[in-house]
């Protein structure tokens, strides 16, 4: 007979992206899951994967950074809590349009010569494509990104280097010239700072623009994969927690709900035309990915939690106003508590296999709201504040 002591279950956290909104949602879903499930510390998982904002929230737990620190700094305004500015996301990157805007005259010229040069089927108009290259990689700086990461990561203690953490993270991000996922924090990507993989992975094309580490160019994780769970698979984790805010929206019940007039996306413009379009795209290989866990992983255990299909405060709700974080993080809280509550029976018994438990004092408290346990007031957003996302909002052409 083994006197040997019961192997302790391995337990892994895999965050998707979704930008600034999709970061505060999986914010929200996180401090559900650390108050219902009795057993689970999200800062000492034996793995991390994040992608896009998920790669921010897992190198902050990773760092000891517990849910409940990170929702207060959603809305402190002590410098001491790490508030986030908008700044930080929307600062636009004059440098990068001033010198792509250079290149225009030259190009221009450049055209026109090739036009008069070339052979009677080619129009000035295919001439004239070159001056897309004039065109900047993106909207918005993403220093600021790295900087505020930087900081958030050398205080107190905590670490922007891979190699330093006690807990291995993996920041997956994309290789633009070989349209190959790349990790960082694994051997030979793990000389990169945290930060600077971080700058890369939130990437968002078009948004901002591709960031250059040891002589290569990186964009978002999420254009190859939606969460990159596989990669937590493969470190034999036996559980694996995933949050995944980008799910498409279906309509049928928004004008019953109050949330659109006509229930047509078309009535919102291109960015929410571009968002649905991204959101599917993903989504279906999310799905698809999933299907092929359970024979590839045997024995292990992934357990997903993501807005529902009719849940339009999270689907419509605007990447650029950080005046509703205060809400989406409630929202994403109980619609969380909601979902494990619904699915206790389910859940209770995977959780229970692997040394954890639900907490059915939380998931059946009416009144438990996100801000509890905290021990703050949820802050109103100043005017100043609300002020410059409308200006914002209409340079953008919101609809």
């Amino acid at each position: 007979m083994s006197n040997e002591a019961p192997k302790r279950p391995r337990i892994g956290l895999a965050l998707a992206g979704g930008g600034p909104e999709g970061g505060v949602y999986e914010l929200g879903a996180l401090r559900a899951l650390d108050e219902a499930i009795e057993g689970l510390d999200l800062t000492q998982m034996d793995v991390y994967v994040g992608v896009s904002a998920g790669a921010f929230l897992c190198s902050c737990l990773a760092n000891g950074l517990d849910s409940k620190e990170l929702c207060r700094s959603l809305l402190s305004r002590n410098p001491a809590d790490h508030p986030v500015h908008p700044s930080t996301f929307y600062t636009p990157a004059i440098g990068e349009m001033v010198k792509r805007g250079a290149r225009a005259p030259r190009l221009l010229l450049e055209a026109l010569a090739d036009y008069a040069g070339s052979s009677a089927d080619q129009t000035l108009l295919d001439s004239l494509t070159r001056l897309s290259r004039a065109l900047p990689t993106g909207l918005f700086q993403n220093e600021p990104i790295r900087r505020y990461v930087q900081k958030l990561l050398t205080a107190d203690g905590r670490t922007d280097d891979f190699r330093r953490l006690e807990r291995p993270l993996y920041v997956v991000a994309t290789d633009l010239d070989s349209g190959e996922a790349v990790r960082f924090g694994e051997p030979g990507f793990d000389h990169v700072p945290i930060s600077t993989a971080i700058q890369a992975a939130t990437a968002i094309p078009a948004i901002y623009p591709p960031v250059s580490i040891d002589g290569r160019h990186y964009l978002d994780g999420v254009l190859l994969k939606t969460l990159h769970a596989s990669v937590a698979l493969d470190a034999d984790v036996d559980l694996l927690l995933c949050v995944n805010p980008l799910v498409p929206v279906d309509t049928v019940r928004a004008v019953e709900k109050g949330a659109m007039r006509r229930g047509k996306l078309v009535d919102r413009g291109l960015p929410t035309v571009l968002s649905q379009t991204f959101r599917t795209l993903i989504y279906s290989r999310l799905q698809a990915g999933l299907a092929t866990y359970e024979p590839r992983f045997p024995g292990q255990s992934v357990l997903l939690f993501e807005p529902e299909k009719d849940d339009y405060r999270m689907a419509l709700a605007n990447i650029f106003r950080f005046s509703t974080r205060k809400a989406v993080c409630e929202h994403a809280y109980l619609s969380t508590r909601r979902n494990l509550r619904e699915r206790r029976h389910e859940i209770g018994p995977v959780l229970e296999q692997h040394g954890l438990k639900l907490r059915d004092s939380v998931l059946d408290d009416p009144d438990r709201s996100v801000w509890d346990q905290l021990s703050m007031d949820p802050l109103p957003v100043t005017r100043r504040l609300d002020e410059a996302l409308t200006r914002l909002e209409s340079l953008l052409g919101e609809s």
